[in-house]
């Protein structure tokens, strides 16, 4: 199975998927091993803290927000000491989202992924997850543009690269931050609360920030996309 259009059907568009959170089940782990790392610093933050304020947007950007509010630096090497541990620990603990595999043997369009996560980040987690071969080789970083989520350019790369107006594309996100860039972008968002990071509330606020539908099982997400035209009215 490839990300390539499905032959003999008449769906036409593009499905954009966010990566953690949406095609993988990163988040807690994340959120765990950033509050670690943070406290670790002298930066005292709870893991739910850390799924607050920074799911869905990337490491950089992170920090940034970090060091802004503490008024100091960390050190040069935390991001890429952060990026190692993770890497290892995903290795041995990161599953895929339940159904996610089910739903992109269903799903009729091409897809592609639009993950805040770096490059590297992104081609292990799915290839931990065993679902490398569904987009091999759309994989788009937001390392690949100037502006992350919640700005819409890591999208818009994603759909002229992939060959598609924004208009005629779907985007699958779980955050505030991922849902703002889908819109912004004029793409038809999807916000997904079915990871085990949900919490609640989710639904609300995905919609406060402009889903068009939310959804929390996987196995829905076919009916969702396939044969249905994308409008953003």
């Amino acid at each position: 199975m490839t990300s390539e259009h499905r032959a003999g059907t008449s769906a036409t568009g593009l499905v954009i998927f966010d990566c953690d959170g949406v095609l993988v089940d990163s988040e807690v782990l994340s959120s765990q091993l950033l509050s670690k790392a943070l406290t670790g610093q002298g930066y005292a933050v709870t893991p739910e803290d850390c799924r607050a304020r920074y799911t869905g947007i990337s490491m950089r950007s992170a920090i940034a927000m970090v060091e802004a509010d503490w008024g100091r630096r960390l050190p040069e090497t935390f991001e890429d000491e952060v990026r190692a541990h993770d890497l290892e620990v995903f290795a041995r603990e990161l599953k895929p989202i339940p159904g996610i595999k089910g739903a992109l043997e269903h799903i009729e369009l091409p897809v592609c992924v639009a993950s805040s996560g770096a490059p590297v980040k992104i081609r292990h987690s799915l290839t931990v997850t065993g679902l490398l071969d569904f987009f091999e080789p759309h994989l788009f970083s937001a390392h690949m543009v100037e502006k992350g989520k919640p700005a819409p350019d890591l999208f818009l790369l994603a759909a002229e690269r992939m060959g598609y107006a924004p208009a005629d594309c779907y985007v699958v996100e779980d955050s505030e931050a991922g849902v703002s860039a889908g819109r912004a972008a004029g793409m038809r968002v999807l916000g997904f609360t079915g990871g085990g990071h949900a919490m609640a509330g989710d639904e609300e606020r995905l919609r406060r920030a402009g889903a068009d539908i939310v959804f929390r099982d996987m196995t829905d997400l076919p009916g969702l996309v396939n044969d249905q035209p994308v409008s953003n009215g």
